[in-house]
């Protein structure tokens, strides 16, 4: 049996606005099984960003259960927090920020001494990232020699430098065309499946959604199943 390795039971979270709180998740809960990509959608203002705050630990809810790879987050401090983040979860950004003076091997190997890792094993990780992600022949190429959606494959494989059982993607279609945009959405949907991570991928892209195993509307907090699409 597949083990969930993202789960969030019954979160609620809210943020002070004015006299009152302002409810940014309503008693949501999202099994991410290993294996697969759930994709979240829904307007502005809804609460994508919100989840994908509390799912990488980087903000915690009011009240709610969540669960990265067995380990119930609730009980940990900041430090193990932190230390959770960079083993076990996977972080695309948006913009792929990268560092403008290291070239593509290196943006990946630093992710790796972060973690205290500094063992022959990097390289060759980093190299075989760069492979699964069609950028072996780029890998001593800074970001402004690469194209957009070259620099976004970069950031997807540093993501999964440290081989983390959790994968977080934030809208990363939204500076590309539509071409590029699919093509990183199945190179998403292929890795998740080939590393065992859990994916949530929130996006306001409705195009690409088809590469999704399951799709989830936030609106207002609160989720609900199969989106229209």
């Amino acid at each position: 049996m597949t083990t969930n390795n993202l789960v969030l039971d019954d979160v609620t979270l809210t943020y002070p606005d004015g006299d009152g709180r302002l409810t940014a998740l309503d008693a949501v809960s999202l099994d991410v099984p290993a294996g697969t990509l759930t994709a979240v959608v829904g307007p502005s203002g809804s609460g994508k960003s919100s989840l994908l705050a509390v799912a990488a630990t980087l903000v915690t809810p009011d009240s709610g259960r969540v669960v990265v790879a067995g380990e119930d987050i609730g009980p940990l401090d900041q430090a193990a927090k932190a230390r959770l983040r960079r083993e076990r979860i996977g972080i695309v950004f948006q913009q792929p920020n990268l560092l403008p003076s290291l070239n593509t091997l290196e943006q990946l190997e630093v992710m790796a001494h972060l973690s205290g890792r500094k063992d022959g094993a990097v390289r060759e990780r980093a190299m075989t990232l760069l492979g699964a992600v069609g950028l072996a022949d780029q890998a001593h190429k800074r970001p402004h020699q690469l194209s957009g959606g070259q620099r976004q494959r970069v950031n997807i494989a540093r993501a999964l430098m440290n081989e983390p059982s959790v994968l977080l993607v934030d809208e990363p279609t939204s500076a590309l065309d539509h071409e590029r945009g699919a093509a990183v959405m199945e190179l998403l949907a292929g890795l998740t499946r080939e590393r065992g991570t859990a994916t949530v991928l929130v996006t306001h892209d409705r195009t690409h959604l088809g590469r999704a195993d399951r799709t989830v509307t936030v609106r207002d907090g609160r989720l609900t199943e199969d989106a229209s699409v």
